[in-house]
């Protein structure tokens, strides 16, 4: 075998592609250096020739000789055609419950065990294995009907009673608002936790920790423990209430969403609110959370105290500390214990919150309630990429390759699952980051799930397009999604835009996961392939429809063309801006031709400003409800309603490609005009009435 084959063969056993294939059918080679990289990153060594045939070597041999894999996951019903032990080898189940039983056929015996956690034990010769066995459900369960709910950052929707940021109080109200209106699930941004201090990226989607919630949060006036302050105490909150008050006026009269100066106002008055004992009740409902939360929490409260004294960039701290198992760490846990027991409470009240908001939606009438989204992964400094280190790949990012929407490829900074150390602890760290984001909601979004599947690896100093695919076992990763959904009673959907590779959606499908679809995405022959506006007959069921999102201009400012303005403006387009703006006024042509075949634009005398003129924040364009109506005439089990549409805002919340050059996630809903709007004025207006009006009694069937 050539040097370049045995390469190859090394990366394929340990799951790096070697090729992969283009949005538009080109396969590309993975460069060696590639290969290289990612081996090392998996801990192999393919730096020689010499080093790729031991490993080569080595790898081959560890495979015929296990007894078992690392771990195993299957679905309930469904036996693993895969799965594999050597002639004459003994197995045993200690399922969850602590009871045992013999496996006889390992095809029928394991698929025929209850959903659960479970372990695998093996016997040949005398050597013993065991290996963590995961049943996950066949499929997950739906939505009972059709429904819709609104799309919103809870960052960009203030009250007259936020600190500068919409909250998990105005979550309460937005549920209850919306229930209200006969929606169903209100859909958030990631509400990760972030790193503390200065946020040179305020995107959601690059936490510290996935984990927990951010204490930003909080709504400080809702902890119970603010009706039991000194007077003294209860006058310091008050005052840095006014000066969150300040911050909000300050938004709703032009500035920017300031995370890191709200972070810092309700950590202080925090830290008066720990100064309040807690009752009886309140000590019994905090120490469930505790030990239901375990180490985990006790990591998380532990970066939380680290950071507070060496600083948020772990990888400089003092040698010891780098890792939870360091040999500084216990120390240091003893020294900080007041300031990590802190941690640990905040990160409860935050909990306790979001169970009260999803109460509230729920409680409205929701049949979902809160639809909580899982970033793709987190900040290679923050919480997470500390406690979890052994199961992430050092001097690695995520990213995707070239496509036609980004010609460069895309490297987002964040470190990728190691499918390796994942697969040897029974994926219990993959688990426990979704269960932390299930627990308080009635749907799961997940960022990006084929990579769940696959990821692009890009090595540190590589460009984006230099990366490679890294797989992992999808029926593991899938099946401990499904168990952790099926336990917390949540559905689940997956935002699968951009290059899919084939068998990926019907796999989804067949698990009940359901996908995402987007207007301007959806066309025969597919988005890159496209022939024209897919009719809404042809649209899959199996997702939540949306008309745009947060990364997309609003439905109004797409209608009109704002975006070729706002990308000329920025330096972002690829085209001369009359090209650019030709082709964008032919795609909104298409999708208000195709609606108006399907007889949703209604007549043209219709109520609503036309677009192409300024309206007010009054009910949208005949064009923009139209579209509406359109997306309900598909066969869409959910369909999502971008709140900023219902009153006319024209600002994308976020715009890909930019950092400094554009407001991304600093925007507070907005009128048509930009002037910001609080959640009562919002309330208040008849656009979102309108909307909902669109959507009120969808039939089971369009």
């Amino acid at each position: 075998m050539s040097p370049t084959r045995e390469l190859s063969a090394l990366a394929e056993l340990h799951g790096v592609s070697t090729h992969w294939t283009t949005d538009v059918g080109r396969r590309i080679e993975t460069p060696p250096d590639t290969l290289r990289a990612v081996l090392a990153a998996l801990g192999v060594d393919a730096a020689t020739g010499g080093s790729v045939r031991a490993a080569l070597s080595e790898r081959r041999r560890a495979l015929a000789e296990r007894l078992l894999p690392p771990s195993v996951v299957l679905r309930s019903g469904r036996p693993r055609a895969d799965l594999r032990t050597p002639p004459r080898t003994d197995l045993l189940v200690e399922t969850e419950d602590g009871r045992t039983r013999p496996v006889r056929d390992l095809g029928t015996d394991l698929a025929e065990l209850p959903v659960g956690r479970h372990t695998l034990h093996a016997e040949r010769a005398g050597r013993r294995e065991a290996a963590p066995l995961l049943v996950a459900p066949t499929r997950l369960a739906g939505p009972a009907g059709r429904g819709w709910g609104f799309l919103a950052q809870l960052y960009s929707v203030l009250s007259a009673r936020s600190w500068g940021m919409g909250d998990l109080g105005d979550l309460a109200d937005l549920g209850r608002w919306a229930g209200a209106l006969g929606a169903d699930f209100v859909q958030l941004n990631p509400l990760h936790a972030y790193v503390p201090g200065p946020l040179p990226d305020p995107s959601p989607y690059r936490p510290s920790s996935r984990r927990y919630p951010d204490p930003m949060n909080l709504r400080i006036e809702a902890v119970p423990e603010y009706a039991a302050l000194s007077p003294a105490d209860r006058a310091a909150v008050e005052e840095l209430a006014a000066s969150g008050g300040r911050l909000r006026e300050a938004v709703l009269t032009g500035a920017l969403i300031d995370r890191a100066a709200v972070r810092d106002l309700k950590f202080r008055a925090l830290e008066l609110l720990h100064r309040v004992p807690l009752d009886a009740a309140r000590q019994a409902a905090y120490r469930r959370y505790t030990d239901t939360e375990g180490p985990g929490l006790t990591d998380f409260a532990t970066w939380c105290a680290l950071a507070e004294v060496h600083g948020t960039g772990w990888r400089s701290w003092p040698a010891g500390l780098r890792s939870p198992d360091g040999p500084d760490v216990a120390g240091a846990r003893r020294e900080l214990a007041g300031r990590i027991e802190f941690h640990r409470r905040v990160a409860w009240l935050v909990d306790e919150q979001l169970g009260e908001a999803q109460r509230a939606a729920t409680g409205a009438g929701m049949a979902i309630g809160l639809m909580h989204d899982l970033a793709v992964g987190v900040d290679p400094e923050g919480a997470d990429a500390w406690s979890l280190r052994r199961y992430l790949a050092e001097g690695m990012t995520v990213g995707c390759p070239a496509d036609d929407f980004n010609p460069h490829g895309q490297d987002w900074g964040l470190p990728p699952w190691r499918p390796d150390t994942l697969a040897e602890a029974g994926y219990a760290p993959f688990a426990e980051v979704l269960r932390g984001t299930l627990h308080r909601s009635g749907a799961l979004r997940l960022d990006h799930i084929m990579g769940l599947f696959r990821l692009w690896w890009v090595p540190a100093g590589a460009r984006a397009a230099e990366g490679a695919y890294v797989r992992y076992d999808h029926e593991a990763m899938l099946g401990v999604l499904a168990l952790e959904a099926h336990r917390a009673g949540s559905m689940v959907i997956g935002e699968d835009l951009g290059t899919v590779e084939r068998g990926v959606r019907e796999e989804l499908t067949d698990r009940g996961i359901l996908g995402t679809s987007v207007l301007r995405f959806e066309y025969l022959g597919g988005s890159e392939q496209r022939s024209g506006p897919l009719p809404p007959e042809e649209w899959r069921d199996g997702c939540l429809a949306t008309l745009t999102t947060h990364d997309l201009p609003s439905t109004a400012a797409w209608l009109d063309g704002d975006h070729v303005g706002l990308h000329e403006k920025l330096g972002l387009l690829a085209e001369p801006v009359q090209q650019a703006a030709a082709a964008a006024a032919a795609e909104s042509a298409g999708w208000l031709a195709e609606a108006e075949r399907a007889g949703a634009l209604g007549a043209p005398g219709a109520p609503g400003p036309r677009t192409g003129e300024v309206p007010g924040p009054e009910v949208p364009s005949r064009e923009v409800l139209g579209l509406h109506r359109f997306l309900a005439l598909t066969p869409a089990k959910l369909l999502g309603v971008w709140l900023p549409d219902t009153v006319g805002d024209r600002r994308p919340q976020n715009l890909p490609g930019t950092v400094d050059e554009y407001p991304n996630w600093r925007l507070p809903i907005a009128d048509p005009a930009g002037r910001p709007l609080t959640l009562e004025e919002l309330a208040a207006l008849p656009g979102p009435r309108a909307v909902a009006e669109v959507y009120r009694d969808l039939p089971a069937t369009p």
